[in-house]
């Protein structure tokens, strides 16, 4: 599904250049579970980004399903964002004067390809695969940081992604909250989901099945996760 070959990203500023990444390459096959680690300034944000079509790189090649990235333009990336990839954020980024329903239906209000009549059963059933069925007509912002997460959990569901890019999600909740959220993604994996998750947590990044760790701009390390938190084996399409 992803390939990327030496991949590089520079950031200039008048007469000065930051490297953020350089000479990254690997792949990632369809219905993969991997987290990306690393420290602060690492360069896996950077990754991320590019991965998710919300950056460029510098240089380098990048195949999201097939396609050169380079070959496409903004608006054809963002076709592809939003029809094939889903996102979670560690802020949540929820409209919370809006309800679950709400905050859930979003994608489907820029996707043309869905019709009107078929919404509320597509919605209903990514916040029922979430547990929130009895929060649909609640405030998002009234929720607890758990029952946020889930929200945006089913949001990234909705348009049924190939791929899930999840940024720190379990940051900020406590570790119960977490521990189900991670449960979650982990159940999405094992549906088929491809899941790219971004952490700095050795225990959420070992629900994983392989981990990423980048260190000043370089793939560190890229090994598989041997003794996974949710004891199940792994699904590879």
């Amino acid at each position: 599904m992803i390939s990327v070959k030496k991949l590089g990203k520079e950031y200039r500023s008048g007469e000065t250049s930051t490297v953020a990444l350089s000479d990254v390459s690997f792949k990632i096959e369809s219905g993969e579970f991997v987290a990306v680690m690393g420290p602060s300034g690492s360069g896996k944000s950077t990754l991320l980004n590019i991965l998710s079509f919300l950056d460029r790189p510098t240089s380098g090649e990048y195949e999201f399903d097939g396609k050169k990235i380079d070959e496409l333009s903004d608006f054809e990336l963002a076709r592809v964002r939003n029809k094939k990839m889903g996102f979670i954020f560690q802020s949540f980024n929820l409209l919370s004067r809006s309800t679950v329903y709400d905050n859930v239906e979003m994608p489907l209000i820029y996707e043309n390809d869905v019709p009107v009549g078929k919404r509320k059963e597509i919605v209903l059933k990514a916040i029922e695969s979430v547990g929130l069925s009895e929060k649909i007509y609640a405030e998002a912002g009234k929720l607890s940081g758990g029952q946020k997460q889930r929200v945006a959990i089913a949001r990234a569901l909705v348009n049924n992604p190939s791929v899930i890019f999840a940024d720190e999600p379990t940051g900020n909740l406590d570790s119960v909250s977490g521990a189900q959220v991670m449960d979650i993604l982990s159940e999405l994996h094992h549906a088929g989901h491809t899941i790219i998750l971004v952490t700095h947590e050795t225990y959420t990044a070992e629900f994983a099945n392989r981990i990423l760790r980048v260190r000043d701009g370089l793939i560190e390390s890229d090994s598989p996760v041997l003794n996974r938190r949710d004891g199940k084996k792994d699904f590879i399409k």
